[in-house]
């Protein structure tokens, strides 16, 4: 596991640690920004807790953590991470997405997601990518299933959000095999 930069035009993503990730704390602030996460981040020490999680799961090998760089605009926008990495069965999660409200709508994470199944998939050689969205998010179920995901099922109620509520996740995933048909129209031109 020695990525420590992925790149194109558009964005780099650079392993998230706890010299770079106070660039983050700005937009982490924003409000409702991990609002369908289990995660608290808006706080700097809900951030650097946050941030310490994804470095021990990074040092356990079963995460790699990226804090993302737009090019466009000069400016860090939010984190990312592969999680769950199960080197076994060559399966692992793109998720624990989330980037400043500017962001949005501006092709940034469509860019992001290239890199990172491409890395998946060419360069690690997995099986299958799976995403994990809470079935609320109709934004981010739908901004997946552009990416070429397909709806494999939903767990009810499994897992517990900030404020009590038991959600519902939907779960897609991408498999080797899809990839260069995704590669090739969804990515065109990439």
């Amino acid at each position: 596991m020695n990525v420590s930069t992925l790149e194109n035009q558009r964005v780099k993503l650079s392993l998230l640690d706890l010299n770079n990730y106070k660039h983050l704390l700005d937009i982490a602030k924003q409000p409702h920004l991990v609002y369908y996460s289990p995660s608290k981040i808006d706080t700097p020490e809900d951030l650097k807790t946050y941030v310490k999680t994804a470095i021990d799961d990074y040092k356990h090998k079963t995460a790699i953590p990226f804090i993302i760089f737009d090019k466009q605009t000069n400016s860090y926008a939010g984190c990312t991470r592969f999680g769950l990495i199960n080197w076994k069965n060559k399966v692992l999660h793109i998720g624990w997405t989330w980037i400043g409200t500017q962001f949005h709508g501006s092709g940034l994470n469509k860019h992001m997601k290239f890199l990172m199944l491409q890395y998946a998939f060419e360069t690690l050689e997995f099986d299958k990518v799976e995403f994990r969205v809470d079935e609320r998010n109709i934004k981010s179920r739908k901004a997946v299933e552009k990416l070429g995901a397909k709806l494999e099922g939903i767990l009810r109620k499994d897992t517990l959000m900030l404020d009590g509520f038991k959600r519902n996740t939907c779960c897609y995933g991408i498999l080797k095999e899809e990839w260069n048909d995704i590669k090739n129209g969804v990515f065109d031109g990439f």
